[in-house]
């Protein structure tokens, strides 16, 4: 499995107040990623906001994407809702859109049983069609997949990766190891949180699911390739210029953040939806600081 590989760049989904997708610059955005020659876009991510979009600003979005890039680099579509028809819904839509796979969170309000996980993603892994990544992000969802029911879920028909949050004390080559002696041979296992993807990938993680790529793919990418050759110098190097802008992930939130980047880099000037508000106009030096640091 090839798909979920890599570098795979997560976008905002410039929208105006009122949650409509603005398709010409989001067609721009993802035009850069494209270009920079990433593995994959992740879109409609929680950097995507997709919790925040109706269904149908959701298929639009996923309709500019396909038409914009579609062919030229794999497009895989978050379809997390509340209900299992919604997310299954979502994921035909995304099918009938032209999307090449499908990422599945969790998401809910009564807090879910593993038993009632598991049935959710082998539904909407049918309805969808395609190949799916489950998305183990407790931090939003607030459940945490267990290594059985990772096990369980890679053997429904459709459900080839996981996208898992950093790990615990940082032992990426233990908890790989892990869910790979668990999991079909080819099931991908990749790591989301900026500022532990040097780490995952030197430890030997399939893909990186990155949110700085959204808006810095290249700079992204030489990271993700380097540490893919194995150079540890060189990738804890490109790690470094990361370093206070994943500072200000962690303070603030990395959502909030990639907005102001946006608007730091000319590319667009949007906010965030509500209630999330904008970065404090106070802290706007900071980015450009990060910024100048990663580019010189």
């Amino acid at each position: 499995m090839t798909l979920f590989t890599g570098l795979s760049a997560f976008p905002i989904t410039p929208t105006d107040a009122s949650g409509h997708v603005d398709i010409v610059v989001f067609a721009r955005l993802l035009e850069r990623i494209q270009l920079a020659g990433a593995d994959s876009i992740g879109l409609l991510g929680s950097t995507g906001g997709y919790a925040f979009l109706s269904r149908d600003e959701r298929r639009r979005a996923v309709q500019a994407a396909t038409t914009s890039v579609g062919g030229k680099i794999p497009v895989i579509v978050g379809v997390g809702a509340l209900r299992t028809d919604e997310a299954q819904a979502l994921a035909r839509d995304a099918k009938a859109s032209g999307a090449d796979g499908l990422l599945l969170a969790p998401v809910s309000y009564t807090p879910l049983t593993e038993e009632e996980v598991y049935q959710h993603f082998a539904a909407v892994g049918e309805a969808g069609e395609l190949p799916l990544c489950i998305y183990n992000n407790p931090g939003t969802t607030k459940f945490t997949f267990s290594d059985g029911l990772i096990a369980r879920l890679a053997k429904v028909t459709n459900i080839v990766a996981v996208k898992m949050p950093l790990p615990q004390g940082g032992d990426f080559e233990g908890e790989m190891g892990r869910l790979r002696q668990e999991t079909p041979k080819g099931f991908a296992i990749g790591y989301s949180g900026d500022w532990g993807a040097t780490a995952g990938l030197l430890a030997g993680a399939d893909a990186w699911y990155s949110v700085v790529a959204g808006l810095l793919p290249a700079e992204a990418l030489a990271l993700t390739r380097a540490a893919q050759a194995g150079d540890a110098a060189e990738a804890e190097r490109l790690d470094q210029k990361f370093q206070p802008l994943w500072s200000l992930f962690k303070e603030f939130g990395s959502f909030r953040v990639m907005f102001a980047i946006a608007e730091a880099l000319d590319l667009c000037r949007v906010d965030p939806p509500r209630p999330i508000l904008p970065l404090p106009v106070s802290e706007k030096p900071r980015v450009r600081s990060a910024l100048d640091y990663i580019l010189t």
